[in-house]
């Protein structure tokens, strides 16, 4: 029988009562018989605060480097007496695994009930056997619109291209897949797609179920390149929908927030690759923004403005734009009252540059310049706070201006704000159905209590230009006002109905905002 022994050495020495965990450790150490072996490179020594704990911790650690082998009845009488000791049972409670949460920690998810599905078969058969579950994928939402109390599963083993079909200039991928796997190889196909999030780790499946974009003036949101969906409904049957056949039915379906079914497969509208330059400007003053907002935010085919509130300026200029042939790359010294940066800057100055995608000109595939953040750099955590909130662009400049009135309130809890532009479409749920948006994110410290506190002033300086908040952010908005901000809301809910007659994929959230439950 083997044991986990170098998990089982670091608990038991970072355990509290140290006394007793020291008595423990002389049971163990009696009980066990070290294999002979080689150190492995990749254990992480723990972090011990005295020299006397990291003398005899290092030298367990030298002595059990690998998975400790011991002899069956060895073990066994030994594993009888620890676990009669009161001092293992709360050791075990201390060092027991940590809760399930998404990628910048602030959930914890309602179960920890895990399901992986490699095959459309597997998930067929698993989500008919089910009486609740969501589907959970890489973790980026910020609410609890993906939470469940009963079951998850995860396509993330299904993160495969499915066809590349270059007459209809469209691909076909697994809904498992990032944009970050996809984007590459789809290039060397001489393919590209036509926008990308700032990061590029996120699934497509999930992106498009939430009305996630990019930027520009004349690029819609990720899900308006969807051209067909695959997913099972809570029976098991397979429906694929298109925009060709399907009509209303799929521009109900695209942006569904996981009331529909699990996706499984998605279509995207692809075109030819292009190449990208990106100049980064600093210090454009507010009354320059105030004043000439369309020209700035037309300027590139992708344009980005961030501001910490403060100074009555915008802090930096991001401007994204295709490489021409004939045309100078050069970009002038100075663009509305700002300076060119001489340097490749993070959207937060104070921070290295060394993970976001090149700038200073420099040319490059679409891929590696749309998103802010290099397709090689994977954030293991979030350490921060998301809310966005989407306003119809003709609004942009009051609404900004509205919520600069508060700087001096958001601003200690602040890290950055991002204001991007966002094109019309026609997909129901989509913040921008029928409007061209304006989105004012906020990427806040991980202070909830102080920006739970801030969001509804915010809400009500936005409130006379119509906002609506990202569908995966965090948001303190009623109910009531949110679902009348969404005109073809009652034929969703028919159409959530229709497909999810017994709510199988509902819950708490879809409940109180989607069907008012």
């Amino acid at each position: 029988m083997r044991v986990e022994g170098l998990t089982l050495v670091y608990h038991i020495w970072k355990y509290p009562p140290f006394a007793e965990a020291r008595r423990g450790w002389d049971v163990w150490s009696n009980a066990i018989k070290p294999p002979r072996c080689a150190v492995q490179s990749k254990f992480s020594q723990p972090n011990f605060r005295q020299p006397n704990e990291l003398r005899m911790a290092s030298e367990a650690v030298l002595h059990f480097r690998r998975e400790l082998t011991m002899k069956k009845r060895t073990f066994l009488k030994t594993a009888s007496v620890l676990m009669a000791a009161p001092f293992i049972s709360r050791m075990l409670s201390w060092a027991a695994p940590e809760k399930l949460r998404n990628w910048a920690g602030n959930l914890e998810y309602g179960t920890e009930r895990m399901y992986s599905a490699e095959s459309l078969e597997q998930v067929r058969r698993f989500v008919k056997e089910q009486s609740h579950l969501k589907v959970l994928g890489t973790k980026h939402c910020f609410n609890s619109i993906a939470d469940s109390s009963d079951q998850f599963i995860s396509l993330q083993p299904m993160d495969k291209e499915i066809a590349l079909d270059s007459a209809a200039r469209t691909v076909t991928v697994e809904a498992g897949i990032r944009y970050g796997q996809l984007c590459p190889h789809l290039d060397e196909q001489g393919f590209a797609l036509h926008n990308l999030a700032s990061l590029p780790h996120i699934s497509i499946a999930g992106a498009c179920s939430t009305g996630t974009h990019g930027s520009g003036v004349g690029n819609g949101n990720l899900a308006s390149a969807v051209s067909e969906l695959e997913f099972v409904l809570a029976s098991g049957e397979v429906v694929r929908l298109s925009r060709e056949r399907d009509g209303e039915t799929f521009r109900g379906a695209v942006v569904g927030l996981g009331t529909l079914g699990v996706i499984t497969k998605v279509t995207l509208d692809i075109q030819p690759r292009y190449t990208m330059r990106q100049y980064v400007y600093e210090n454009l003053p507010f009354d320059q923004m105030k004043d000439h907002f369309e020209a700035i935010v037309s300027s590139a085919y992708s344009v980005s403005l961030f501001t910490d509130w403060q100074k009555h300026r915008v802090n930096e200029v991001w401007l994204k734009s295709r490489v021409e042939e004939g045309k100078s790359g050069e970009a002038p010294e100075e663009f509305f009252g700002a300076k060119r940066a001489t340097k490749n800057l993070h959207p937060i100055a104070e921070l290295s540059a060394e993970n976001c995608t090149e700038q200073m000109g420099v040319p490059g595939p679409w891929y590696e310049r749309l998103p802010h953040f290099r397709m090689g750099f994977t954030p293991s955590a979030g350490k921060e706070l998301q809310t966005e909130y989407f306003v119809p662009r003709q609004h942009a400049v009051d609404a900004i201006l509205a919520v600069e009135r508060l700087r001096d309130q958001i601003s200690p809890h602040l890290m950055i704000t991002e204001i991007r532009t966002i094109a019309a479409d026609n997909l129901w749920m989509s913040p921008c159905y029928h409007r061209d948006n304006v989105a004012i994110h906020f990427t806040w410290k991980p202070e909830w209590p102080e920006v739970r506190a801030l969001l509804p002033m915010i809400e009500k300086e936005l409130g006379p230009y119509q906002p609506r908040p990202h569908w995966g952010k965090l948001f303190t908005m009623g109910a009531a006002p949110l679902r009348a901000s969404y005109e073809r809301l009652p034929e969703f809910v028919e159409l959530s109905r229709r497909y999810d007659p017994k709510g199988k994929f509902r819950n708490g959230f879809l409940n109180q905002y989607i069907f008012g439950s």
